[in-house]
């Protein structure tokens, strides 16, 4: 008896000492940006530069204004979940509630092998097929636009998705769908306005971490959107994301120059943006369940 509560108060210890571990971690990550980031400010008015509608960090004199990479990155984003999300959550209803047991085991293997490729093979497919096609289909001078960009990035987000959100779905308890049914509820309506209903805060987890590897991607949306770090008017015009811009640029700056500090400062506005949509996902799930 000694012996198991040792071993449990070990456990414990482990878990709370882990918790710790993560959160000090995030903290020194975000402290590092800081020191690293700010002294851009030093010679940049902060608003000039989240403001500012020129990148040019090599021009004389520098321009660092990162409002073009933060409109592309929204372009990118955004339009990567209307195209995920509801192609997400109705193929995790499928798979969950509709779809025969053996077809249900077979979609399941094929999301988890689509989670399981590389980005960087991902932006190959979508920069040698996609961006043609989108050449071709609109007329472009180019087919690295911000559209190619949120087709490849909601393919790579769908299969996170799919399998939380299928997930969810099934740790609806059971008695939900027998008491819609004994009420006289289709089979459609019982998986719409119950089912989906009862697990909308699982969903909605399953949304937010899709988008968070959308915001997050670096090399696949740094191959498909054609870098132009451009104020863009349409999705149909090439972008620059925050994430492409330090991947691109952190090898040609020199460390502790004005450019350096403006990338880290790029990754103090990526944190920001990251930490708010984690502030409302955790809100709204709060909101929704009550606790």
């Amino acid at each position: 008896m000694n012996l198991r509560k040792i071993r449990e108060a070990v456990i414990e210890r482990g878990i709370f000492v882990s918790g710790i571990t993560s959160i000090i971690i995030v903290l020194l990550i975000f402290v590092f940006l800081l020191k690293e980031g700010l002294s851009i400010f030093l010679s940049v008015n902060p608003l000039d530069f989240l403001f500012g509608e020129f990148w040019y960090p090599i021009s004389e004199p520098p321009q660092f204004g990162v409002l073009p990479l933060i409109i592309g990155s929204l372009f990118v984003t955004l339009g990567a979940a209307v195209i995920s999300v509801p192609i997400g959550v109705a193929s995790a209803l499928y798979i969950a509630e509709i779809a025969p047991p053996r077809t249900k085991e077979t979609l399941k293997a094929g999301i988890e092998l689509l989670a399981a490729i590389p980005s960087v093979v991902i932006g190959f497919i979508g920069m040698v097929t996609l961006g043609p096609w989108i050449k071709e289909l609109f007329g472009l001078s180019t087919g690295l636009t911000a559209l190619t960009g949120s087709i490849t990035l909601a393919f790579m987000a769908m299969p996170t998705i799919v399998s939380i959100a299928e997930d969810a779905v099934t740790a609806v308890p059971r008695q939900y769908r027998e008491a819609a049914v004994a009420m006289g509820a289709t089979k459609w309506q019982t998986t719409w306005r119950i089912v989906a209903f009862a697990a909308r805060p699982g969903m909605f987890a399953a949304i937010m971490l899709g988008i968070g590897r959308v915001i997050g991607e670096t090399m696949a949306v740094m191959m498909v959107t054609g870098n132009a770090a451009l104020i863009p008017h349409s999705i149909l015009q090439p972008v620059r994301t925050l994430t492409a811009t330090i991947a691109a640029e952190m090898g040609e700056s020199v460390q502790g120059g004005e450019h350096y500090a403006a990338l880290f400062a790029i990754g103090i506005v990526l944190f920001v943006i990251t930490f708010l949509i984690n502030g409302v996902a955790d809100w709204y799930l709060h909101r929704t369940t009550g606790k």
